[in-house]
């Protein structure tokens, strides 16, 4: 059978640079880009060599809201000399930093206007792999108990009520965590300040919520020198 091919001419239309309409460049010609992509790998094709030139590219506006992310390698003192003291301090644990973050966290979930032992003692149960959370834990102390036992002690927050991104310390939370300093810094053997130096901070603060909260779910001083031995073992990492 004889193969048929079929070819269609088609209209064909002369552009001239008189007949184009041109829309204005709503840029000024200092803003155009030059946008060159050269030697893209692509897995099966090999290398393309791609080459873009503009001088009027819209650029791209994002309707999303930009995301800030603070990383933080201590904690805050209210001893300034530390902070910018040249001496070398012992420096909290990755897994301490976390909790003390994932406290605010919780603040800010409840529209409470400062971070207080209470978030805190929520953070250190967020984070939930250190020692001193899984002792909690163990003893029943759990992060809906404790969530419960706030909202008894404090109360609820104004709903229409926004927390500031980074709520305040209050003063016993402050005090708790340069107690949780000092003690590492006496103790003098080196390495990092966990979060169980920072859960013996919060109950050393004995007017503060975190400590009430801890009472009344059953921590009490035997099961705080406890905590206090398991993590002073030569070699404890809280990592």
């Amino acid at each position: 059978m004889a193969a048929h091919t079929l070819f269609t001419k088609l209209p064909t239309t002369s552009f001239s640079e008189s007949n184009i309409k041109r829309r204005p460049d709503p840029y000024p010609q200092h803003l155009g880009r030059i946008l060159r992509a050269q030697s893209l790998p692509h897995p099966w094709l090999g290398t393309n060599h791609l080459s873009l030139h503009s001088s009027n590219l819209r650029p791209h506006v994002s309707n999303r809201r930009p995301v800030t992310a603070t990383v933080s390698f201590s904690l805050p003192t209210a001893k300034p000399e530390r902070a910018n003291s040249t001496e070398k301090f012992p420096k909290w644990s990755r897994k301490a930093i976390k909790s003390f973050a994932m406290g605010e966290l919780e603040a800010r979930k409840l529209k409470y206007p400062t971070t207080g032992t209470e978030a805190i003692l929520m953070g250190i149960l967020i984070e939930g792999t250190s020692l001193a959370s899984n002792f909690l834990r163990a003893n029943g102390i759990t992060l809906f108990k404790v969530r419960e036992e706030t909202v008894k002690l404090l109360g609820k927050a104004d709903k229409y009520f926004f927390s500031p991104e980074h709520p305040p310390l209050t003063e016993a939370a402050q005090r708790a965590l340069d107690w949780a300093f000092d003690q590492k810094l006496k103790s003098g053997d080196g390495g990092e300040i966990t979060t169980s130096h920072l859960l013996l901070g919060i109950w050393s603060e004995v007017e503060s919520p975190g400590h009430k909260i801890l009472a009344t779910l059953g921590f009490n001083d035997e099961k705080a020198k406890e905590l206090e031995s398991s993590s002073s073992e030569p070699g404890f990492i809280d990592d």
